[in-house]
């Protein structure tokens, strides 16, 4: 290997190596929406709904305009409202409480379990505690499967059935995976995930889609993706709603993808297994918990208290790309720390924002490239 080839960088998500497998088919796919003109709500978005319900096994896939307006469709159709509250993790985007705040109601913010990143039990009890000492209403939970790897629903489950609580599933970083045996997309009264361009299954653009069982939730959230039209009539709104739908061509790129999207998930384990293996010495590596498959959307390690600034840096002048996700917890953010906190705090998601990060992860990683990380990191640390 050449000088320049060691030190060349090295994609954080590869979808140029996507495209070039895909071939001609995307274009074929785009162009036949040109011609035939139905850029809105044509004949492929209804196809790949379809194809969606058929990939995870819920009964409806809607699709819409981003992974943001999936959640906040949910929101809208279950009615929360001012007063209400709704539990959920700080350790995660800012989307996932930003839709709680966008209709009045409170996201009350709780703590996540240290190894898997998500949603923790224990937290959601004080949480609980919190919202009604608060006098606030609680309604439901937006757990969240962090990373590519779903929460612990043997417990949130529970939780929520014994406290009359609804349960949402932000898949957004985990559509693909399963949780012992149960595909993502059907667990909760339903599931919203995203497809962003760097998601594990990604268009060309926002998109998003919701999956649930629920025939009357499905109808209402179709009328609210189209400004609470009736279905039958669009000229009668019967309810507020939003422009959530998704582009007819974006919704043609997913169709297109979706026929290898299997193939890249198991590429990804192999890539994340490898990774596990070098890295477990030196960092703490991320654990799947047993009977679950992870889409490993963020391939994320904790240094271990080193220096995360100086590692990035060391990285970098080798040609490896790093992120983080997430600097600073929701709680911690000036548009949310207002809202209440579970318990005196939330040490774990402090935690970990002050010493996580990401290497690159893709179904494209060959061995060659991943050494290179490997190798990186471990010249980093040493």
């Amino acid at each position: 290997m050449t000088d320049a080839a060691a030190f060349a960088p090295i994609p954080f998500i590869d979808l140029g190596a996507q495209r070039r497998r895909l071939g001609a088919a995307v274009d074929e796919a785009i162009l036949k929406v040109v011609n035939h003109g139905a850029y809105i709500m044509g004949p492929e978005v209804f196809a790949l709904e379809k194809a969606l319900t058929g990939f995870c096994g819920a009964k409806h896939a809607v699709s819409c305009s981003s992974g943001t307006d999936a959640l906040a469709l949910i929101l809208m159709a279950k009615g929360v409202k001012p007063g209400d509250a709704v539990l959920c993790p700080a350790f995660t985007f800012a989307a996932t409480a930003e839709v709680v705040a966008w209709l009045g109601a409170s996201p009350v913010f709780v703590d996540v379990d240290a190894q898997t990143f998500n949603i923790d039990r224990a937290s959601l009890v004080q949480g609980l505690a919190t919202a009604k000492a608060a006098g606030l209403n609680p309604v439901g939970v937006i757990a969240v499967d962090l990373f590519g790897q779903a929460a612990d629903y043997d417990a949130v489950e529970p939780f929520c059935a014994e406290n009359g609580l609804w349960l949402l599933d932000d898949a957004a970083q985990s559509f693909g995976g399963s949780y012992k045996g149960r595909k993502i997309g059907t667990i909760g009264m339903a599931t919203a995930t995203s497809f962003f361009p760097a998601k594990p299954l990604g268009c060309y653009g926002d998109g998003g889609a919701v999956f649930t069982d629920d025939d009357g939730l499905a109808d209402i959230i179709r009328s609210l993706r189209i400004h609470g039209q009736n279905n039958e009539d669009k000229y009668d709104n019967q309810r507020i709603g939003m422009t959530g739908r998704m582009d007819t061509i974006q919704a043609a790129v997913l169709i297109e993808k979706l026929k290898i999207f299997d193939d890249e998930i198991a590429a990804r384990n192999v890539v994340a297994a490898r990774y596990n293996e070098a890295l477990a010495s030196l960092v703490d590596v991320p654990r799947v918990a047993d009977g679950l498959v992870s889409v490993w959307a963020q391939y994320t390690i904790r240094l271990r208290g080193r220096d995360r600034t100086a590692f990035a840096a060391k990285l970098k002048a080798q040609g490896v790309p790093t992120a983080i996700y997430y600097p600073r917890p929701l709680h911690q953010q000036t548009a949310y720390r207002h809202y209440p906190v579970a318990g005196n705090g939330l040490p774990v998601s402090d935690r970990l924002a002050g010493d996580v990060i990401s290497l690159p992860m893709h179904p494209y990683l060959d061995a060659a490239l991943q050494d290179r990380v490997v190798e990186s990191v471990r010249a980093a640390l040493a």
